[in-house]
């Protein structure tokens, strides 16, 4: 079934595996990318984090690793995006995924380059503004997930078939998943792929720091919320920053005093240089079934594994 496995998702992406591991900031270089795309999923590049210049090695480094296909993440919230998008047409990247903004913006310029273009959505009514606008496909993002989340709390569970019924292109189920069942739950439910990050961070080519995946892989039930609503939403682990940061929101602290609390560079220092107390830490829920750290192949092909015998035997243990 491995080798013969097709449906839009893998014939849109030439991929093997529906399998998406998500474009995370701090976290997915060319390594990470590179060695999911190796193992028959599709690695996306996290460019959120990532100066032009950054990015166009990251690109390059990973078309020298890997011979399948792979993408980038562009959040619309980045101040440069205008290069990012020259450097991806330039270095011919053949898949983009956006997210942070409206798909109006940039998919018509994408797809008249021959891009494929897939927007991130946390509710049918932006899941059907991004079919409007020519995206070829949608990630359906719930609440569960990490990092930057919809307001509207959806879960995935609920969003899956809300979705699937609101739009005719492929959906590919994101937030809260991370083995095998969870993909196959997501699929009976109307996806065709799954996007994947917080199973994606604790691995040995992630280039989180390794504070901070051992932090994850240590993690419990509860230790994620879903803060800043008045910014932009962001699910991130408890720690003293979370701690100063509930209570800014509990005495009423305006945006501004928020912004300034946030400061800069503050998910850097929790992500990648490992400072587990004053740093940004963004992970989902799903981190509280995580209790190793494994190359991105074994990551890949063990959630595939369980994906196969889950399939053909649902109600086994």
């Amino acid at each position: 079934m491995s080798l013969s496995f097709s449906n839009r998702i893998t014939q849109l992406f030439q991929i093997e595996k529906p399998i998406i591991q998500a474009g995370m900031i701090w976290a997915s270089g060319w390594r990470l990318a590179s060695a999911v795309s190796n193992a028959g999923g599709l690695g996306i590049i996290g460019s959120g984090s990532m100066y032009p210049e950054v990015l166009k090695e990251h690109i390059q480094k990973c078309k020298a690793a890997t011979t399948k296909p792979f993408a980038v993440n562009v959040p619309m919230l980045y101040p440069d995006i205008e290069k990012h998008i020259r450097t991806i047409v330039e270095e011919g990247v053949k898949i983009v995924f956006t997210s942070a903004g409206n798909p109006k913006l940039l998919t018509p310029i994408l797809r008249s380059q021959g891009i494929t273009v897939v927007h991130v959505v946390s509710s049918s009514k932006f899941a059907q503004k991004a079919q409007e606008a020519g995206c070829d496909a949608v990630v359906a993002e719930g609440f569960e997930a990490g990092g930057h989340n919809g307001r509207e709390e959806t879960t995935t569970m609920v969003l899956i078939p809300a979705v699937k019924k609101a739009v005719s292109i492929p959906v590919i189920a994101a937030g809260g998943i991370a083995t095998g069942r969870q993909m196959l739950a997501a699929m009976v439910l109307g996806a065709e792929g799954v996007q994947i990050g917080s199973r994606y961070v604790a691995s040995e080519e992630a280039s989180s720091h390794i504070n901070f995946k051992n932090l994850v892989i240590n993690s419990k039930e509860g230790d994620t919320k879903l803060m800043l609503k008045q910014l932009a939403p962001v699910r991130m682990m408890k720690n003293k920053f979370f701690e100063e940061v509930q209570a800014a929101e509990d005495r009423g602290a305006t945006k501004e005093e928020l912004m300034e609390l946030l400061g800069r560079a503050r998910a850097k220092k929790g992500m990648f240089e490992g400072e587990l107390e004053q740093g940004e830490l963004e992970i989902g829920q799903v981190s509280s079934l995580l209790d190793d750290i494994l190359p991105a192949a074994a990551i890949t092909q063990n959630i595939w594994n369980e994906f196969e015998a889950a399939l053909k035997n649902p109600m086994g243990s």
